[in-house]
């Protein structure tokens, strides 16, 4: 199968699965976030072709390229220019093509591709790299049957030399974001961000974060569990941390990053944090109204409306306990085996097998068991397992979740996800 975007391949499968059981369209869409057009497209084929119609038709023209004049290329880079100066917005090939579409300057618009070739030769955009992908990286649970969000923050420097940190929460299901702008990026901003995050989105099964301190708590001793780990835990969700120094595990909340700074922050001037705040939600109504291309046509507004969301309630955002105690749950990590055969969790090593230097495990501690179990999957085609599990104590009392935060969906196998 030719298509890179995981996700999508997963979304094909599904509809496929539901076409076969005779499932309704109203009932599918509310399970995938795709438009109409997006599931007719997939049942046409999948009538036609079955199950081999999940690979996407070839994309290589079957006639000879139009030619463009150099009026066309000239328009281009007018619009190009004039979505720089505006207060809000995308730059991108897309947004090119979205606006000519719009105003109705040229029919039909020449291809996002065409015009990233003229953008590149004008000299507007740089070329494009590949990554290394050799190397399996275990698949994260899957969007459209638990709820999994993904979060970061940036930094900037306002015009007066102050410093603010730009917290952002995605679902990576419809692509819904939850924003706070904060001073710092200190445990009690971040734990005020997730509480914010969970009023606004709901709360998820997954979160999916980096190894900040901020987020991990790690003080000089190990076995310590900070206050993110503990609210994350009190309110029933599972924290999945990537490895160390690979932001692209990240990529699709580093992308909102990126997109805020281009289309928001490098727009305008801001002079103090007041200011930003105020001017801030500009930006989160014109990302209501953005389409993403792996929602296959909808806007982030549409994709956001199919699916509920368990929302954390102002009541139980104040009635959280100041000290709170280390509640029952998982933590999982992300981690690359080092040369010594072994992978770093909190402070701790813990040895796996030099057999496996290189390769990605996935480490899952497990406070009420209190043991730590570590998996691998050497490739896609390649069977899951347990490679080993060590004992994990923990000196301090383990609660039980509390009712009101039991989570919707069922307790994820993680032999089922990797």
């Amino acid at each position: 199968m030719n298509e890179k975007n995981s996700d999508e391949i997963r979304y094909r499968r599904l509809a496929f699965t539901l076409f076969d059981k005779g499932k309704s369209p109203t009932h599918i869409l509310i399970r995938i976030p795709r438009s109409r057009s997006w599931l007719f497209k997939w049942k046409q084929r999948f009538a036609h072709d079955g199950w081999s119609a999940l690979d996407s038709l070839s994309t290589a023209p079957q006639h000879s390229p139009q030619q463009y004049t150099s009026e066309t290329v000239s328009l281009i880079l007018r619009v190009r220019q004039r979505l720089e100066k505006s207060k809000v917005g995308m730059v991108s090939a897309r947004a090119i093509q979205q606006e000519l579409l719009r105003l109705r300057l040229c029919r039909p618009p020449p291809s996002q591709t065409t015009i990233k070739r003229w953008l590149r030769q004008a000299g507007l955009i740089g070329a494009t790299t590949a990554s290394d992908t050799a190397t399996y990286y275990p698949a994260r649970p899957p969007a459209a049957e638990f709820v999994t969000f993904s979060c970061d923050w940036v930094a900037r420097y306002l015009t007066g030399g102050e410093k603010v940190f730009v917290f952002h929460t995605i679902d990576l299901h419809t692509h819904a974001l939850a924003q706070t702008i904060r001073a710092d990026k200190s445990t009690a901003s971040t734990c005020e961000h997730l509480l914010a995050a969970c009023v606004e989105l709901g709360r998820p099964d997954f979160l999916q974060l980096d190894n900040d301190a901020a987020f991990t708590g790690l003080g000089r001793h190990p076995r310590v569990f900070g206050h993110f780990v503990r609210t994350a835990l009190y309110l029933g969700l599972e924290l999945i941390f990537i490895p160390p120094a690979e932001p692209q595990r990240n990529h699709v909340v580093e992308r909102v990053n990126g997109l805020w700074v281009s289309s928001f922050w490098e727009k305008d001037h801001f002079a103090s944090r007041r200011q930003l705040l105020r001017k801030s939600p500009k930006f989160l109504t014109w990302y209501e109204t953005y389409a993403p291309p792996v929602l296959g046509g909808l806007t982030i507004s549409q994709a956001r409306r199919q699916p509920r969301r368990d929302k954390l309630s102002r009541r139980h955002f104040r009635h959280l306990p100041p000290a709170l105690p280390l509640t029952v749950g998982r933590l999982h990590f992300m981690r690359r085996v080092n040369e010594q055969g072994a992978i770093d969790i909190l402070k701790e090593q813990w040895k796996v097998s030099k057999s496996l230097v290189g390769q990605y495990v996935w480490a899952t501690l497990d406070t009420h068991q209190e043991k730590l179990f570590i998996y691998h999957r050497r490739s896609a085609r390649a069977q899951p397992r347990l490679i080993t599990q060590y004992a994990y104590e923990i000196v301090e009392r383990v609660e039980r979740l509390r009712p009101e935060y039991q989570r919707r969906a069922r307790r994820v196998d993680i032999l089922k996800i990797i």
